[in-house]
């Protein structure tokens, strides 16, 4: 991870003046440049695959015998049948497209170079054999000729598994795929280990291709409602605290209620009019609605418990929240944040993902046991993989970071400015321009100790699931522990490194001056922090079970009164998983601004007292926070030396 500033430079940085926005200067230049050179050797990966013709056999699609589709081709050494002419055969089209390898995660089955794909389904040897005489595509093996397709022995090897069903190419990449998934369902079989019985999961797939139109509009349901919240908590934060947990506990009986009478009625419902495959769909409903009525029953008991233990600290959040509400009115661009994250994610994974798809189609070509062609990298250049890899969760973090550091910034600016008039434009682009300019070191360095975190979890959890029924009670018992460890270190030092980013944003320093600056100030207002986190996260929490609630519910009584739905479990599944992401992404801004706010408020308690020439960057209504949380600890009992503490800044005086 490298060395932090020694110890000399560490007692500088303590005894100089302490000046919000102002001397900035570039922090951790090294890890910025290490991660330049990272990315151009990720660079390099795919100008590699690209170079050795790894994109024309993606994007065109090539045969077992090593031919490119739609292009002349080069005669293989003691390969036959290469070094064809398909320049009219544009499409690949696979003999046994069902016959799916689990292991290799690939098509196990011949492919061929075709001139169309069969847009119908053909029964019979005959059928192949007009399709080729009336498109000019032949589908059994070039050694056979159509006219020998009935009368050859040698046509149940060499030519497609019958009935063949219908295909359509898909777009770009010029592959025949079948426009019936059933048989990928099948394939998924071999993936789920908790269904015993298939049919069930063929109904879950079918309910799932069934109610495609109705997920989607509840997961775009997910987003305006939580877009919606985003603009209630700016302008109702002083009463949101009590309406989130009024809503949350109406939704939550409201819903544990409707799943009741749900599975009342169809329990009452008759079923002696109705066929065995519908009487098996009804009682596998009545299944999954018991399922859902049992565990929303116990979140509800559970939730209720929680808000009784903490109804006299909720009070203690309204201040804050009304705070963050006034930054999000003074910097509504805040809110669009995760879209603008999501959107470099999304773009970086889309190259990755192509550059993985050149690096499986790159190599030699190597002739296998089956006589067939596969293109292999041969000596070191075979691990580039691994180094493509680190550099997807690498640059995945450092992007998420960017997001950090540029609310983090935008925060600061906004607590430091005394005079909100006197705001930038757009404060959100300037804290882009400062990220760009100054700490993109810094960024690149905490993305990285999160790597060397995720990674060896990520491995662990490979070897688990290898190892599944294969390793005995004590080594799973290890390996989950190390995995559990790893996860609570990853939690710890994101919350770190995100605090560290507004050390940085405030004070301009490298990444281990900013991480133990705010390690500090952590520590020494342990109860503080305590006391923000528990509270206000736990009052976002229920923002986001509001959403899922109203999401699911919605889901429910759409999915119900749907005549054509089959099961509906899987369906409601993903959209409530969907719901609370959209939800977790949104409220997680909000998250980081209240803890940004936390620190840039202890500086400002340090160096300013409120006098004349020292007046407090501070909202009024913070410091009221603060002094009513004192008082209410101290009521309860739970106060003493460490509550009477003023809250403790990163830096001290000289």
């Amino acid at each position: 991870m490298g060395c932090c500033s020694s110890a000399s430079s560490a007692a500088q940085s303590s005894k100089r003046e302490w000046k919000p926005l102002e001397d900035r200067s570039c922090t951790d230049i090294p890890w910025l440049l290490l991660f330049i050179l990272f990315c151009v050797g990720m660079g390099f990966i795919c100008g590699f695959s690209i170079a050795t013709g790894a994109a024309a056999r993606l994007v065109s699609g090539y045969d077992s015998y090593g031919n490119i589709c739609g292009q002349k081709n080069t005669k293989l050494e003691a390969i036959p049948n290469s070094g064809m002419d398909h320049t009219q055969r544009k499409y690949v089209f696979f003999l046994d497209p069902c016959n799916l390898d689990l292991i290799n995660r690939k098509i196990k089955s011949v492919a061929l170079c075709v001139a169309a794909c069969p847009r119908q389904e053909l029964k019979t040897l005959s059928d192949v054999q007009k399709f080729a005489e009336m498109n000019g595509s032949a589908l059994c093996s070039y050694n056979l000729k159509p006219s020998e397709y009935t009368t050859s022995s040698k046509s149940s090897v060499l030519c497609p598994k019958l009935p063949v069903p219908a295909s359509a190419p898909i777009p770009f990449f010029h592959r025949c795929a079948p426009v019936n998934i059933s048989c990928y369902a099948k394939f998924a079989e071999a993936l789920i280990t908790f269904v015993s019985d298939n049919s069930v999961l063929h109904r879950l797939i079918s309910g799932v291709m069934t109610s495609k139109e109705i997920i989607l509009g509840l997961c775009l349901l997910s987003l305006v409602l939580s877009m919606i919240l985003m603009v209630i908590i700016r302008y109702i934060s002083r009463v949101l605290v009590w309406i989130l947990t009024i809503l949350v506990i109406l939704g939550s009986l409201g819903g544990t209620g409707v799943l009741w009478w749900l599975y009342a009625k169809q329990r009452r419902s008759p079923k002696e009019t109705i066929t065995p495959e519908q009487l098996q769909i009804a009682e596998d409903n009545l299944r999954a609605l018991l399922i859902y009525a049992i565990s929303a029953t116990v979140f509800t008991v559970i939730l209720f418990l929680i808000m009784l233990v903490m109804r006299k600290r909720v009070a203690l959040t309204i201040a804050l929240f009304h705070v963050a509400g006034k930054v999000f009115i003074h910097l509504p661009l805040l809110v669009f944040q995760p879209f603008w994250t999501f959107f470099a994610l999304v773009l970086f994974w889309v190259y990755w993902i192509m550059t993985l798809l050149f690096l499986g189609t790159t190599g030699s070509p190597v002739q296998n046991e089956q006589g067939f062609v596969e293109f292999k990298i041969s000596g070191p250049l075979q691990y580039m993989w691994w180094y493509h890899v680190v550099g997807l969760i690498w640059i995945s973090e450092f992007i998420l970071a960017c997001q950090q550091m540029t609310v983090a910034g935008a925060v600061v600016t906004y607590y430091f400015t005394r005079d909100k008039r006197n705001l930038p434009f757009t404060p959100i682009l300037a804290s882009v321009n400062r990220l760009i300019r100054y700490h993109l070191g810094t960024v690149a360095k905490g993305s990285f100790i999160i790597t060397l975190v995720k990674i060896p979890r990520m491995i662990l959890m490979y070897i688990h699931s290898q190892l599944k029924g294969k390793e005995n009670a004590c080594a799973r018992c290890v390996l989950k522990s190390c995995i559990c460890c790893l996860w609570c270190l990853e939690k710890c030092l994101n919350y770190l490194n995100q605090n560290a980013y507004t050390a940085t944003a405030i004070n301009s320093t490298n990444f281990c001056t900013s991480a133990k600056d705010a390690f500090v100030i952590l520590v020494e207002n342990a109860l503080r922090v305590a006391t923000i986190n528990t509270v206000g996260d736990f009052m976002l929490f229920l923002g986001k079970v509001l959403i899922v609630c109203s999401t699911g519910l919605a889901g429910i009584m759409l999915l119900n009164y749907q005549q054509d739905y089959t099961v509906w479990v899987l369906p409601l599944i993903i959209v409530c998983l969907f719901a609370f992401l959209v939800a977790h992404c949104f409220l997680s801004i909000y998250e980081m601004v209240v803890d940004v706010l936390f620190l840039c408020f202890a500086i400002d308690t340090k160096y300013n007292d409120g006098s004349p020439g020292r007046e407090f960057y501070m909202d009024k209504v913070l410091m009221e926070f603060v002094e009513n949380s004192r008082k209410a600890m101290k009521e309860a009992g739970k106060g003493g030396v460490a509550d009477a503490r003023e809250l403790k800044p990163m830096l001290k005086k000289r």
